[in-house]
């Protein structure tokens, strides 16, 4: 198929590449040039404004968004949106938050504009090897872009998941879920780590991967992670938390589904990126206060 890809980072080159082996015809426009070096010789054209992308399509267009959430989609719709016509194609295939999304989509379609969410799983490498998809919208539209979607994800890795929103949906759960799994991996490596026994941490990691009930792409990750840096001495303990965990607790709260290890997992995110909380020191004053328990001084 024949598309334009906005937004070339970590994601978007490598899923640029992945077009490109599928043998699509690709157009390729980031704000940053930089960001598309190699992918001409790699066969896509690169273009240097989004009006010369959409200029080297044909109708119905197809616009591919790689984008960080929030402004630079909101923005780049509206500076595209001009230049497109009735029946063209958008694709968000971002983490934006599924309320923008169905906002976006009835926006757009006012416009002649068709608009697909298409939540997006399996990091960097995935975008390059194969990744899963879960894509909302029309369903006529999914099943036109159906060749292009079935291309890039991997076998059985991409299902139409309803309307308008429910792709991105679904995606915000999943990486709910995602945060919960990684939370009981790293509170079971700490505990592993401070049991006194003299574990290699990578070999536990990787033979856990071989039959047990836990083996997952997350442990075969921390096991990478592990034979480069065995008591990860060289990172912080830092977690940042990019949207879509908060999103699922507080679809959590508003349906009032019990959801409290992604809330937990969600609220270390947080704790890590403080040295020190006041909380601590309220705790710390009155287990002194009332039991005489040592602090320490700051």
């Amino acid at each position: 198929m024949k598309l334009g890809l906005i937004g070339i980072g970590k994601m978007g080159y490598n899923l640029a590449e992945n077009f490109l082996d599928e043998g699509h015809e690709l157009t390729v426009y980031d704000i940053n040039p930089n960001n598309m070096k190699g992918l001409d010789a790699k066969g896509a054209r690169i273009a240097g404004s989004i009006e010369t992308l959409v200029s080297h399509l044909t109708v119905p267009r197809i616009i591919y968004l790689m984008l960080p959430v929030g402004e630079p989609v909101e923005q780049t719709i509206h500076s595209v949106l001009p230049h497109l016509s009735s029946g063209d194609i958008i694709i968000d295939g971002g983490n934006s938050h599924y309320k923008d999304t169905v906002r976006r989509y009835e926006m757009l379609k006012e416009c002649g504009i068709h608009y697909l969410d298409c939540g997006t799983s399996g990091g960097v490498s995935g975008a390059k090897l194969g990744v899963c998809l879960m894509v909302g919208g029309d369903r006529e539209i999914y099943d036109y872009c159906a060749p292009l979607f079935l291309s890039m994800s991997l076998a059985e890795g991409c299902i139409y998941t309803g309307s308008s929103g429910s792709g991105h949906y679904c995606k915000m759960i999943h990486n709910g879920i995602e945060y919960g799994m990684m939370q009981a991996i790293a509170e079971g490596f700490e505990l592993l780590q401070k049991s006194g026994f003299s574990y290699n941490l990578k070999d536990v990691a990787g033979v856990w991967n071989h039959g047990s009930v836990i083996r997952s792409w997350l442990l075969e990750l921390l096991e990478h992670a592990l034979h480069a840096d065995n008591d990860l001495s060289s990172i912080k303990g830092v977690m940042y938390s990019t949207g879509e965990g908060k999103w699922a607790v507080e679809e959590a709260l508003d349906h009032r589904v019990c959801t409290p290890v992604i809330a937990l997992s969600l609220l270390m995110r947080y704790r890590s990126l403080e040295t020190d909380t006041f909380s601590g020191k309220v705790v710390a004053a009155l287990r002194n206060q009332f039991g005489g328990h040592a602090v320490e001084k700051a």
